[in-house]
């Protein structure tokens, strides 16, 4: 029973640890403002992969030339598009995901 019990802390431990980690580690981040808890940071970057992910999905959008950061539910996108299109559905794909409340757009569209 014992060995169950120092089983569980060990596991609970393990989980909890990558979560302080991270957040102590937003201390030294210029983005984190001091009034952002742990949940608003772990929030942003859900939203940061989901919108990454989406993109990568869509064969209208070049996720590898698009950035997204985002900040207590407000994404930038910024990086460069092929066309007026792919902004546009990128924007579109980023507005559509949980959570997020605005979109900032500094896509830039190539010119060859």
């Amino acid at each position: 029973m014992h060995s169950k019990i120092v089983s569980a802390l060990i596991v609970a431990g393990v989980l909890v640890m990558p979560v302080a980690g991270y957040s102590a580690g937003m201390q030294d981040e210029p983005k984190a403002s001091p009034k952002a808890s742990v949940g608003e940071v772990v929030d942003d970057s859900v939203i940061t992969t989901k919108i990454k992910a989406d993109m990568a999905k869509d064969k209208a959008v070049s996720a590898t030339s698009i950035k997204v950061e985002t900040d207590k539910g407000v994404v930038q996108l910024s990086g460069t598009a092929k066309s007026k299109a792919e902004v546009d559905k990128a924007v579109v794909i980023a507005t559509a995901v949980k959570g997020v409340t605005s979109v900032k757009n500094n896509i830039v569209v190539q010119t060859h």
